[in-house]
């Protein structure tokens, strides 16, 4: 399938970033409010990932704040040197404590608490080194108080986390809104600073500028952007927040997010950024992305989960605070707060079996879900939009283990203007002895980044109601 309508990591994995060591590929991503944080990924071929796990495990890695909705772990910058991996990031959650700098030998962890840097307060930080061994930090400065500080760099001692020399500013863009995700790499000689810009939303791009130096400084490129979709039809949009790689065959690739918006205007997409992979040609001395090089395969996204193992799958996360599950020899308990998965797939369908009370929800956030919930013999179907928390149905079950389905499924109207619907439809459903019996219908535009804002996309979630709750599996599978 086509590179840019196909991503290489499907669903809510946004601001990837990657680095090659020998044969192998590794992938990590933001993750925000959700624990354990910053998945990270293995591939061969760049093509195919399997997740490795989580580089931030311990709350001494990432401090919980207040765990809102979008806060937490923002962009960083995964890279390999000296024998180690390197991964810098921004919990903005814990803002003024600068950036997080974490180590690790083998990419599967253990990685080790943080070095912070208190100097360096903003988003996006950046690690690059020059042949010299001095390690560059370059962050997008940034007070949630005072505003933007634009694109800063300074010469960064890694043991301590302290600036060698005043902060300075490099290039700032091409001129577009929101200059950050700055990534710094040495090709041929010359220093390339890549941005993205635009913000994440329609107006998304990557931009370029060359030095001779890791300070510059900079020129633009002519051809800036050198990638968007933006004021285009592409079922792709908001691309940009791209990293450089060197490709299995020598050559140029990178990876970038993007989101595929469905329904009618302004479009509406539910999955949060996705991870899309391009190639990269070099063009007298500029990169030039080949967005369809790789025909990248459908990712296996489908799953059953028996609760079977000791750990956890790292599939499952938990929003804003601390797992209070317990995995048993019967299934997993959840004495308080949520579980959570991503959703993969724009069409799909889930099922989870509870033995007694318990909930089974589609969430984007905390004020923007659909679900069912069971109080021994009923089930209630719910819908909470903003402030907005309605029970619409309720059916009655028997004693045992009851089936509750969840499912992302083809709007029954057409879309805005001929019709009244969203990018979809969630459709609730609850098993009995005497069948399936939907309890509700809901559109789907109201769990999208577009009605809900942040910056996370669609998650399935178990949690408890007035009693633990005793989960025996979750079956997800996507649909034509």
């Amino acid at each position: 399938m086509k590179g840019s309508t196909t991503p290489i990591v499907p669903g809510f994995y946004p601001d990837p970033t990657v680095c090659r060591v020998g044969d192998d590929y590794y992938l990590a991503h933001s993750s925000f409010e959700y624990f354990p944080g910053v998945p990270i990924w293995h591939s061969r071929d760049l093509l195919r990932w399997t997740q490795l796990g989580h580089v931030l495990t311990r709350r001494s890695q990432f401090a919980r704040g207040d765990g809102r909705s979008s806060g937490g772990i923002y962009a960083g910058t995964l890279r390999h040197h000296g024998g180690r991996f390197w991964y810098v990031t921004t919990n903005v959650g814990d803002h003024d404590g600068g950036q997080l700098i974490i180590q690790a030998d083998d990419p599967a962890g253990p990685w080790s608490d943080p070095v912070r840097v208190p100097q360096a307060i903003g988003i996006d930080p950046d690690l690059a080194w020059d042949d010299a061994g001095q390690c560059y930090l370059t962050w997008k400065a940034l007070s949630f108080t005072e505003g933007e500080g634009g694109i800063m760099q300074a010469r960064l001692d890694l043991a301590t986390g302290r600036l060698l020399e005043p902060a300075y500013p490099v290039w700032q863009g091409s001129g577009l809104s929101a200059a950050e995700g700055p990534h710094l790499y040495e090709v041929d000689g010359l220093w390339y600073l890549l941005l993205a810009e635009g913000g994440t939303e329609r107006g998304h791009a990557v931009t370029v500028a060359r030095g001779p130096h890791p300070s510059g400084p900079f020129e633009g490129c002519p051809a800036n952007p050198i990638l968007s979709h933006r004021s285009t039809i592409h079922p792709t949009q908001n691309t940009g927040h791209a990293d450089l790689v060197r490709a299995p065959d020598g050559g140029w690739a990178a990876v970038y997010l993007g989101a595929r918006p469905r329904g009618s205007t302004p479009g509406f997409h539910v999955l949060g950024r996705e991870t899309f992979l391009a190639g990269v040609n070099w063009v007298g001395g500029w990169p030039v992305f080949d967005e369809d090089r790789y025909d990248v395969p459908s990712a296996n996204t489908a799953f059953t989960d028996r609760f079977d193992r000791p750990a956890l799958d790292p599939r499952w996360v938990v929003p804003g605070g601390e797992p209070a599950v317990t995995v048993t020899a019967d299934g997993l308990r959840i004495a308080e707060g949520l579980l959570c998965t991503r959703v993969r797939d724009l069409r799909w369908s889930a099922e989870a079996t509870l033995e007694s009370s318990g909930r089974f929800l589609l969430r984007l956030d905390h004020r923007h879900h659909y679900g069912l919930a069971r109080y021994g013999d009923r089930v209630e179907a719910s819908a909470r939009v903003g402030d907005l928390d309605v029970v619409l149905a309720t059916a009655f079950v028997p004693d045992g283990p009851v089936v509750l389905r969840i499912e992302a499924a083809p709007p029954a109207s057409p879309t805005v203007p001929l019709g009244d619907a969203g990018p979809d439809e969630i459709v609730l459903s609850v098993g009995r002895p005497d069948g399936v019996r939907d309890l509700a219908r809901l559109d789907g535009r109201y769990l999208s980044t577009e009605v809900a804002s942040g910056f996370t996309g669609r998650m399935l979630a178990l949690g408890s109601t007035t009693v633990p709750a005793h989960v025996r599996s979750v079956t997800y599978r996507p649909q034509a």
